[in-house]
């Protein structure tokens, strides 16, 4: 049926090695118009924040490999998972318990740099979708 939206069916849940690497921050979605004058004129666009995380530490190249192949299962983006963050609740590899569980996708694209024993994975970020 043209117009409606189907709610995200999440296929798996992210190893609990890998939730710990990243931290959460909100994303208040809004329109912005800015005028020539220098006025703006801004409305909301939802009326709760959007969760996002963010990839906050530098991975050694075993959670690299264990990131790069659960984000390959995802197709990159595409398959919705479940996400615990663990600052919320506890972890549940069964993906049944619901306290600090969010349905998330991956968003930006594979990049890696690798260093002196760690790798960064910059552009990685998970984005709440229901």
């Amino acid at each position: 049926m043209p117009g409606s939206i189907q709610i995200a069916a999440p296929s798996n849940v992210m190893p609990n090695a890998l939730c710990t690497a990243f931290s959460e921050s909100r994303d208040y979605v809004e329109l912005r118009a800015q005028y020539h004058d220098g006025t703006a004129e801004r409305s909301q666009l939802a009326q709760t924040s959007r969760k996002t995380f963010k990839l906050a530490q530098r991975l050694t190249a075993a959670r690299t490999a264990a990131l790069k192949a659960f984000w390959d299962n995802q197709q990159g983006g595409v398959v919705p998972f479940l996400f615990y963050n663990l600052a919320e609740g506890t972890y549940d590899a069964t993906g049944n318990s619901t306290q600090g569980r969010y349905t998330v996708v991956f968003r930006g694209n594979w990049s890696q740099t690798t260093g002196l024993f760690r790798t960064d994975v910059p552009q990685i970020e998970l984005i709440e979708v229901a």
